[in-house]
């Protein structure tokens, strides 16, 4: 099923490296219209109350939105100047690094909450539990070095595996070592499209909506309760398929719903215009 997936996302992506460079205005909207989905949907599956449309608020021209706090909106402001850092870093090819990590995480919790600002940027020191789950993350003392293991993973593997497998295995491992006291969904999600973004693929949405957040969360703590990882890949390959056909639907390129097959792998990590959406 996996190299089935893969090949559909290759076929898609090819279709819009064909296009590219893109106009610069239809670059401009197309990330407008996904920063917008990105912090809203992110946020909603942590529990924000913004709609999209005060999320769009919020982000495009600065409002407030009195009546849901100003926890919410700090969010919004966080997620969306987390997102403007990413792809800063793409721009300048900057590597996924543990410093970059920290600093991703900073901008996403920071002056959220006395608390949480107080933690912003660090690892844990505390044991967390995940609410609603079984499975129980890492003992303090183990964060630090599962860390150093998995950029060594990260490193060993860059060039070895699918950019979608790789981003969708570093948010897996990422999120089950759960370093940090809170923001490790947000700081997840940012650091895949990080990855994705680098190969020259769109950032992708995995959407809050009932279905897709319960696919989400069941495939998360499936894989982290038997080990096996293939339904939670899966799923944020069908998320990267469905943000690749919504680029080619917003750019006018008729493609085969059903198509997969014959197409090559195209990495995309030696063209130049991996940021040209």
């Amino acid at each position: 099923m996996k190299k089935r997936s893969f090949e559909r996302i290759d076929y898609l992506k090819g279709l819009l490296d064909d296009r590219r460079p893109l106009d610069k205005v239809v670059v401009d909207k197309l990330k407008e219209y996904y920063k917008v989905e990105i912090v809203y949907n992110s946020n909603a599956i942590e529990g924000n109350t913004l709609t999209r449309f005060e999320t769009k608020m919020v982000i495009e021209q600065g409002l407030t939105i009195g009546e849901k706090g100003l926890k919410n909106y700090l969010e919004a402001v966080n997620l969306s100047e987390a997102m403007d850092f990413i792809e800063e870093l793409v721009s300048n090819k900057e590597p996924l690094t543990e410093t970059v990590l920290k600093q991703i995480h900073y901008i996403v919790l920071k002056e959220t909450v006395k608390y949480n600002s107080q933690y912003a940027g660090t690892y844990r020191n505390l044991p967390v539990e995940i609410s609603g789950s079984d499975f129980k993350p890492p003992q303090p003392y183990l964060v630090q070095p599962q860390m150093e293991e998995l950029f060594q993973w990260y490193g060993d593997n860059k060039n070895r595996l699918h950019p979608v497998e790789l981003a969708a295995l570093f948010h897996f491992k990422l999120v089950s070592i759960h370093p940090f006291i809170d923001g490790n969904g947000r700081t997840a999600r940012l650091i895949m499209n990080f990855i994705l973004m680098q190969n020259g693929y769109p950032p992708a949405v995995v959407k809050a909506d009932e279905k897709d957040k319960a696919a989400y969360y069941k495939t998360l703590e499936h894989g982290q309760t038997t080990g096996d990882v293939e339904p939670f890949i899966e799923f944020i390959c069908t998320c990267v398929e469905k943000t690749l056909e919504g680029y080619l639907e917003r750019i006018g390129v008729i493609y085969d719903k059903a198509e997969s097959q014959g197409q090559a792998f195209r990495s995309n990590r030696n063209r130049e215009n991996s940021l040209e959406i």
